[in-house]
């Protein structure tokens, strides 16, 4: 998976090629739509209105936005090593319920004391999660695609048994939940806005961890390590380490999504935090490039699209779940368009032969 480059040429292929991709994807989706028979540029403009049309679908947008913040990066930053973990769907839940076992053992301590603990909660339950599936590739030689795959099922299922049993709220009735960590306990909204704090947890984790990936001795022994094994290992990069620390990292921030869905959204742990945040978070991180601070905007896009899932059912009369059609093709497509990088003429630096003879240098 290439990153975005450090050449002004290397960064502007990897902006360009992404957002032809995603040109492509809207085309594709376009006809989709037209089969199905709804006027594409309609349902286009719906997909506008409902994300970004007012200030209300902005909140909106921003609200979905911050959990794919925290789950991109649990793709993004194991990719510097050259590792695919698809596990944020289940460190996500996993961290929600730390966050709720934590809140239900101090009853009587204070708010922030109560805030601090469910995060640390969470996000040490996440690391750990996703962790596992680093120790498992490194010590093991297990697949970390397959592994961190698997994870996410044991995860779900550990929910629904600890939801359904031990950890069962009885007064409610609807459906299994856990117990609330209690209003007071609840993160509050962003003073002016109808968005919770965790978008500020999304954005500051985006910066720190873009920060620690390109400007720090650890980030660039990752991508030492992602740029061939063997050669790190030669070098005395401690490729062991270096692995199981960024899955740790990663998980930790899908961990800290689960905390603000329980400690913003829901309140409690139940079969509703099960909604495809984690997966949705690889597409994010494929189409960031895996960049940290690209996550951003681009999960802010996603969002939207997400936001705008209930109006195409009632202006267009499509499905709920047409939205997911239009993620599915976007991955697609960016997965198809992998082979152009570093083969378009236009992108590739030109090396000039010298009067004299000598070798010219290799491009920079």
């Amino acid at each position: 998976m290439r990153l975005l480059g450090g050449s002004p040429r290397g960064a502007a292929e990897a902006l360009t090629i992404p957002a032809g991709a995603l040109a492509v994807s809207l085309i594709l989706f376009g006809i989709f739509v037209a089969l199905a028979g709804a006027n594409p540029l309609g349902v286009y403009e719906t997909i506008y209105s409902g994300a970004f049309g007012s200030w209300f679908s902005w909140q909106n947008t921003l609200q979905r936005a911050t959990p794919l913040m925290l789950t991109a990066l649990c793709t993004a930053l194991p990719a510097r090593l050259g590792l695919v973990v698809i596990g944020a769907e289940g460190a996500l839940i996993i961290g929600a319920l730390a966050t709720v076992a934590i809140a239900s053992v101090l009853p009587g301590a204070s708010h922030w004391t109560v805030i601090t603990a469910m995060m640390l909660a969470g996000m040490s339950a996440g690391g750990l999660w996703v962790g596992l599936a680093g120790g498992l590739r490194y010590y093991r030689g297990v697949n970390e695609t397959i592994s961190s795959l698997l994870l996410n099922y044991i995860a779900i299922a550990l929910m629904n048994h600890l939801v359904g049993g031990p950890m069962r709220d009885p007064l409610v009735l609807h459906r299994p939940s856990s117990w609330h960590v209690g209003e007071r306990n609840m993160i509050g909204l962003i003073p002016g806005m109808d968005v919770h704090w965790g978008l500020v947890f999304g954005v500051v984790g985006c910066i720190v961890t873009y920060v620690l990936m390109q400007h720090t001795v650890f980030g660039f022994a990752a991508r030492i390590v992602g740029g061939n094994v063997r050669a790190a290992r030669m070098a005395g990069v401690p490729v062991g380490r270096l692995t199981l620390v960024t899955c740790l990292i990663a998980g930790a921030a899908a961990g800290l999504a689960g905390t603000t869905e329980i400690a913003a959204v829901h309140g409690r742990a139940s079969t509703s935090l099960v909604v495809g945040y984690g997966y949705t978070g690889i597409l994010v991180a494929f189409l960031a490039r895996q960049n940290p601070l690209a996550v951003i905007p681009v999960a802010i896009l996603l969002g939207g699209i997400d936001a705008a899932g209930g109006l195409l059912q009632r202006w267009h009369d499509l499905p709920d779940a047409t939205v997911h059609v239009m993620r599915g093709i976007i991955f697609l497509v960016i997965l198809a368009s992998e082979p152009v990088y570093g083969r378009l003429r236009v992108f590739q630096q030109s090396v000039v032969a010298p009067s004299n003879g000598a070798v010219p240098r290799e491009a920079a």
